[in-house]
């Protein structure tokens, strides 16, 4: 992998619509009526970007502590029926109309 592919592009972040609309329909049912709506906006925006960080943060240390099981063939055959068989039970599941 590149240096050019590891690195951090926050501009397509801020330019995802997703966010946008999360922040606009979830954040204002957690400010109160009575606080300044800006400076809690942007607390409870610091907040979820936290969270976010952190659950990254565990994501990688998790991986970091199961690498070398996953780098086994055994264990990438494994997952790799174990993902197979998700896809052909979502797919029964879909032909089946439930």
């Amino acid at each position: 992998m590149t240096h050019r592919a590891r690195r951090p592009e926050p501009p397509l972040g801020l330019l995802n619509p997703k966010v946008g609309v999360f922040y606009v329909a979830v954040l204002p049912q957690f400010i109160p009526a009575s606080a300044p709506h800006l400076p809690m906006g942007v607390l409870l925006s610091c907040v979820h970007v936290a969270e976010g960080l952190l659950w990254s943060a565990v994501l990688v240390g998790f991986a970091h502590t199961v690498r070398g099981w996953l780098l086994r063939p055994a264990a990438r055959r494994l997952l790799d029926r174990i993902t197979g068989l998700v896809v052909v039970g979502f797919g029964v599941r879909l032909a089946a109309g439930d």
